[in-house]
């Protein structure tokens, strides 16, 4: 029990970490099979890891249809967009703070989606309630994949993030709201277009 356990925690660990980085896009169907064979695992632990990552809302289970990426509507994606704007910003009152290290802004067009996530996880983790990081992290999961999908789309994304790390390194917790703000506020107004290219890469999958 104890073994089964472990395999399950790694697999789960293993493809969390896989959703972070893009690997499975928006939509797509995550089969356990093929899974198993990518993570040398057997079935079971594949789908309690599967099940454990649609309890945390980052998967989709469909009963007999099988587990899939989920693909956001407009106002799902907004609704996400708005949770993670209010959440940060609460970080930010609640004493999130740098810790004097160098947040690497990695030249376009790589790593721009990655870097993101990376730095709202340790606004996050700079606050001393552990519910928040948490929560926070949940929410930064569930954007990340639409974050790789649609690096295309978002021309300026490394200026963006070039803003939002310099106000955190200097503690500037003004600015790092006021740019905070204007990022979520632009997300909001390409989520049309945003929803488009999702679905328009999900059509292509079949």
């Amino acid at each position: 029990m104890i073994a089964s356990q472990s395999k399950s925690t790694r697999l789960y660990g293993q493809l969390r970490r896989a959703l972070q980085c893009g690997r499975f896009v928006p939509g797509q169907r995550l089969e356990p099979a093929a899974l198993a064979d990518e993570f040398d695992a057997s079935l079971t632990p594949v789908r309690a890891a599967l099940h454990r990552l649609h309890g945390e809302c980052l998967v989709n289970d469909k009963g007999r249809d099988g587990f899939y990426m989920p693909l956001p509507t407009e106002a799902a994606l907004r609704g996400h967009y708005e949770c993670m704007e209010l959440l940060l910003l609460n970080a930010c009152d609640k004493g999130a703070s740098p810790n004097g290290r160098r947040h690497a802004v990695p030249e376009p067009p790589e790593g721009t989606a990655k870097a993101t996530w990376q730095l709202f996880d340790t606004i996050a983790r700079r606050t001393p309630l552990r519910d928040l990081q948490h929560i926070v992290q949940l929410a930064n999961d569930r954007l990340a994949p639409i974050r790789m999908a649609k690096q295309a789309i978002v021309r300026d994304a490394h200026a963006e993030l070039a803003e939002l790390a310099s106000a955190w390194e200097r503690a500037d917790i003004a600015r790092l709201k006021s740019a905070l703000r204007a990022y979520h506020a632009r997300r909001r107004q390409l989520v049309p277009a945003i929803v488009e290219l999702l679905n328009d890469a999900h059509d292509a999958l079949h």
